[in-house]
């Protein structure tokens, strides 16, 4: 990615109100910039400097703190200039403005989103699992997923990355040696144990993955869909399980007409619960008397926007009532639900049925019997949801792993497994055993950005918020 040299400025707190407001500027060289905002006042390296923050005529926008870090040693590398002024968007825009107007000749502009990250990848400052570990611990929602961030930007993910690669290279050059002098007639695969290690890198490689695994569902969650006929109780879990009353829940069926999402944690995962309407056809519901209770169209419409949502899902919790048991209209559901997506069949109304809460692992999905509306076996569900999403309290540190990072691991540990089939075939095949390698090597730098594309970096730092 090429380098721009100049200089820009953002706001780098949040938009709103706030007691404290901080506008950044970071550039080349910025003794011109520095000249214009505050005349004959030296700022002095990594101290902070109470002054007045004025306009060219003179005249007071705010009073604040002015601090300078001189490059190489700031957050991106290059000279940094942060005013830290009183919070109210209208004076962080006044004075936002003034820098750029002091900065306009040495070509001051406004940042890009993530710019200030991107400079300090591009300075050696971060590579680029830190910087994306920055946004993520911006947006981290849960404690666990904050932890998992830090842990990121620390550099512990990408250490643990680099001592993969270095192994790795290892390899490589043994094989690559061997390649080169074939005439010393060394069994290089038993000479070097290179079986062995390879089996050891794949080993590490899978711990890993395990680990960034855990942490992308902090990261990510998981969109959990409530599906089922009308009346079944859907509206009444969601409350149980958020703990509050967020969805209307009353005797008449159809009362949810639209979703209805809250964001739920358990173990620091978070769950996007999602409440649909009831699915039923055309003409297949009656009430007392015979008499029709067709679907109206706002009904069709929600109903349509169940199935949408159930395309979407990670986890399906398909309701029923236990109280009357499975009927034909259910099974009817079961048949549209995706293939490969988990479904957990959630019987209900067990304060009904006489049934006790419990788990029953059967052959077509696991079932559960609980009480919603009891919060009865709640409990047997939310350990389910922890399971099918493969959450293990390892007790060891994770990483806040993007998907783009588990796809390169994936892709590594797939290289790892050719180079284990050529391993197999002895010295026959050691320029195929070499590139497998070598490839591996190259996903695996791809997470720190030691080998990444322009593009890649550009989507990347485009996601970040401006002043960051």
């Amino acid at each position: 990615m090429t380098y721009d040299p100049i200089p820009i400025a953002a706001i780098a707190t949040a938009p709103g109100r706030g007691g404290i407001g901080v506008v950044r500027i970071s550039g080349k060289n910025l003794a011109a910039v520095m000249t214009a905002l505050f005349g004959s006042t030296q700022l002095k390296p990594r101290h902070a400097t109470y002054l007045p923050f004025t306009q060219a005529d003179g005249t007071v926008i705010d009073q604040g703190i002015a601090l300078y870090f001189k490059a190489p040693h700031s957050y991106t590398g290059e000279d940094v200039i942060e005013l830290q002024g009183h919070g109210g968007p209208v004076v962080m825009q006044m004075l936002l403005s003034r820098c750029l107007e002091a900065g306009k000749e040495s070509g001051l502009r406004l940042a890009e989103p993530g710019e200030f990250t991107q400079r300090a990848f591009l300075n050696d400052k971060l590579d680029l699992a830190q910087a994306e570990a920055v946004s993520d611990l911006i947006e981290a929602s849960t404690e666990a997923a904050a932890k998992s961030a830090s842990q990121s930007l620390s550099g512990a993910f990408s250490k643990v990355i680099c001592a993969l690669v270095e192994k790795v290279v290892h390899l490589r050059m043994l094989v690559e040696a061997t390649l080169d002098f074939p005439e010393e007639e060394i069994d290089f695969l038993e000479k070097s144990n290179a079986r062995g290690q390879l089996s050891q890198i794949q080993t590490a490689l899978q711990k890993v993955f395990e680990q960034a695994a855990q942490g992308a569902l902090l990261r990510q969650g998981l969109n959990v869909v409530l599906a089922g006929q009308p009346n079944v109780g859907k509206s009444s879990l969601l409350n149980s399980l958020a703990g509050d009353d967020v969805a209307i829940v009353t005797p008449i069926a159809g009362t949810t007409r639209d979703k209805v999402t809250e964001t739920i944690h358990i173990e620091g995962i978070p769950l996007n619960i999602i409440d649909t309407a009831g699915i039923r056809h055309e003409h297949d519901d009656t009430e007392p008397g015979g008499i029709v209770n067709a679907i109206d169209t706002v009904e069709r419409i929600g109903i349509e926007r169940t199935w949408a949502e159930v395309e979407k899902a990670d986890v399906i919790l398909h309701l029923l009532d236990a109280s009357r048991g499975p009927t034909r209209a259910d099974e009817a559901i079961v048949a549209r639900f995706p293939d490969g997506v988990p479904v957990i069949r959630v019987w209900n109304k067990i304060d009904l049925s006489g049934h006790h809460a419990s788990v029953d692992s059967m052959e077509d999905a696991t079932h559960i019997y609980l009480s919603a509306s009891e919060h009865v076996g709640i409990d047997l569900l939310r350990k389910e949801l922890l399971r099918i999403a493969g959450w293990q309290q390892t007790g060891e540190s994770l990483y806040l792993a993007r998907e783009r990072h588990l796809i390169a691991l994936k892709q590594a540990n797939e290289h790892l497994q050719n180079a284990a089939e050529y391993a197999a075939q002895n010295d026959q095949s050691l320029d195929l055993f070499a590139e497998e390698l070598r490839l591996t090597q190259d996903r695996l730098n791809s997470i720190t950005g030691e080998f990444t594309s322009d593009d890649l970096l550009g989507v990347i730092f485009s996601r970040f918020c401006i002043g960051k």
